[in-house]
């Protein structure tokens, strides 16, 4: 990855919708070239998807939820199944597999506290395995940036 890959990343980081043409200006490279480059950024899975970031409290998912997850055992059976549901639960935006006095480490956002005990109780607690769960409930965000330094 050279200078050009490198600021064409931070540019697209920043502003996913910017054109190709627009790209190419602020890199300094033809458009065909700049294009060449992102196809290539993309097929080598640096790129891995454009989306939109959304307001969590506009569309009504502002209870941000740190939840450490400890399992019983570290089987593999319980590892893979508890890894699996929450891969398939909408509320739990980052799931990590953590060293520490827990297992896992989940962010997961909802509407308000009665959502939070419902995804506990319907989605969490019924996998085999859970030994417990410690809450941890954001009062403000701090900083919330999606952008990697290239």
């Amino acid at each position: 990855m050279d200078s050009f890959d490198k600021h064409i990343l931070r540019l697209l980081q920043s502003d996913g919708r910017m054109s190709n043409q627009q790209l190419a200006d602020a890199v300094g490279l033809s458009s065909a070239a700049c294009w060449r480059r992102v196809k290539a950024l993309e097929e080598r899975g640096v790129i891995r998807r454009y989306t939109a970031l959304l307001d969590a409290d506009a569309v009504g998912q502002g209870l941000c939820v740190i939840a450490m997850v400890s399992l019983l055992r570290h089987s593999v059976d319980h590892t893979v199944a508890f890894e699996a549901a929450m891969r398939e639960c909408a509320e739990v935006q980052q799931c990590y597999a953590v060293t520490g006095n827990a297992d896992f480490m989940l962010r997961v956002m909802v509407s308000d506290i009665k959502a939070y005990d419902q995804f506990l109780n319907d989605k969490v607690f019924p996998l085999e395995g859970i030994a417990q769960v410690h809450s941890n409930f954001a009062l403000r965000e701090i900083k919330h940036d999606t952008s990697l330094v290239v």
